[in-house]
């Protein structure tokens, strides 16, 4: 039987691709960026955060927006704020104006994960749940090696503004398509009736409580399991914002590389991290049963991930560049996995699918307030010390911490209170 689903997979790899080619526009023409309006290391933080300050605060209304409106609409008009505010950062002329365009393209993005994860509720089995989510989330992957490599050229050739106008434009191709072939699995004309179907009929997995009413955000953060999850969120996404922000500057000023060859360089580390995390997710899959997956079995991997990206804490101990780099990649493979499987470990928990937009972003909350921090901790300890060294410390043992925070606390699902009881008093 055709596989057509898979385009909703391309979809969204292309989603958080531009998503994450946008974010890493900043860091990797910061320096033209900051020898022309003049920006020092502690501004340079402050600016990289800057699109993470209201891009959290519009988390859970974003998700909220998803549940009520659909994921066609928010996902379109997401995808069309972001790509003007990116186009408008290569227009600005002072500090101020560029915060203010990494502000407004936080909002636009705070979309993305809230519609993903829906999408994937509604149009995956949950048997490939796992492999969809890490196939999404490889694209905040991908996107910074395509961007550290030509956008590196591009700034270098063309000068910085030209590589801002160029991730506009490509936003725009994407939501032209959207708009032109998305639909929910109900209603799209180009799915297959046998196809259509299947969606529609395991979708919810061995999870036919998925009619559960909504429980709302108070309730759901409520339940130890969103906590758990959030907190592990939080302390990968940490990491990965850390060298999402800061690698570039990290390969030219510690490493003694050119821009050109930053860029280039950075790559591999990125697409190493995608083919780890499309792996993990197929064998997560593959692994677990459908009851597994409903008792949440999933933390188990998402634990193993986060300690197996938690080898950054010898990247302040390596001297041999190619070594390091292999170390980074393992760190962003590890991540880039257990934020994708933490993603799917919420879906495997959560029993209502009314709030999964709303449960999404809380999720990525959890991990962005994490992140907001990443690059102003940074700055402030590369500032204080004169090297990185302090930071990837910082970042180990935050993913120490978040691997247990998986495993002790994201082990019952998430439902409302009245649930369980009436469950244990139904007669077996």
């Amino acid at each position: 039987m055709p596989r057509r689903r898979v385009w909703i997979l391309v979809f969204l790899f292309l989603l958080a691709t531009i998503n994450y080619v946008d974010r890493v526009a900043l860091s990797v023409a910061a320096a033209p960026i900051s020898a022309e309006l003049g920006i020092d290391k502690v501004q340079l933080g402050y600016l990289f955060s800057s699109f993470l300050w209201l891009y959290v605060v519009c988390l859970v209304p974003m998700g909220w927006l998803v549940d009520r409106l659909g994921t066609r609409a928010v996902n379109a008009g997401g995808m069309a704020l972001w790509s003007a505010a990116t186009v408008a950062t290569g227009m600005v002329a002072s500090l101020p104006a560029l915060i203010a365009t990494r502000v407004v393209m936080g909002i636009g993005e705070a979309t993305t994960y809230p519609a993903a994860g829906r999408v994937i509720r509604e149009w995956v089995p949950a048997r490939e749940r796992a492999l969809a989510t890490t196939i999404f989330n490889a694209g905040a992957y991908f996107g910074p090696a395509v961007g550290g490599l030509v956008l590196a050229s591009l700034v270098a050739s063309a000068g910085w503004r030209a590589a801002f106008y160029a991730c506009g434009a490509i936003g725009f191709i994407w939501l032209a398509a959207w708009l032109i072939w998305f639909r929910q699995p109900e209603e799209a004309r180009w799915l297959s009736e046998e196809e259509r179907r299947m969606v529609l009929r395991e979708r919810a997995g061995t999870q036919a409580s998925g009619g559960e009413p909504a429980m709302g955000v108070l309730q759901l953060l409520r339940a130890p399991a969103m906590i758990g999850m959030m907190l592990t969120q939080g302390c990968a996404v940490y990491t990965q914002y850390l060298f999402l922000t800061w690698l570039p500057n990290y390969l030219q000023t510690e490493r003694g590389m050119t821009m050109l060859k930053s860029g280039a360089v950075m790559v591999l580390p990125y697409l190493g991290a995608v083919v780890i995390t499309i792996i993990l997710g197929r064998i997560s899959d593959a692994l677990l049963t459908p009851q597994a997956v409903a008792d949440g079995r999933r933390r188990t991997m998402v634990v193993a991930t986060m300690l197996c990206a938690a080898v950054i804490l010898a990247v302040p101990f390596v001297n041999n560049v190619v070594l390091v780099l292999l170390l980074i990649m393992v760190a962003l493979g590890g991540v880039a996995s257990a934020v994708g499987l933490n993603i799917s470990l919420l879906n495997d928990l959560l029993r209502s699918a009314p709030d999964t937009g709303r449960a999404t972003g809380l999720l990525i909350l959890g991990g962005n307030v994490f992140g907001i921090l990443a690059p102003v901790v940074t700055g402030y300890a590369v500032e204080a010390t004169g090297g990185f060294n302090a930071a990837f410390v910082i970042a180990g043992l935050l993913l120490v911490c978040g691997a247990l925070a998986s495993f002790l606390l994201a082990r019952k699902p998430i439902e409302p209170a009245g649930a369980v009881a009436l469950a244990q008093a139904r007669p077996v």
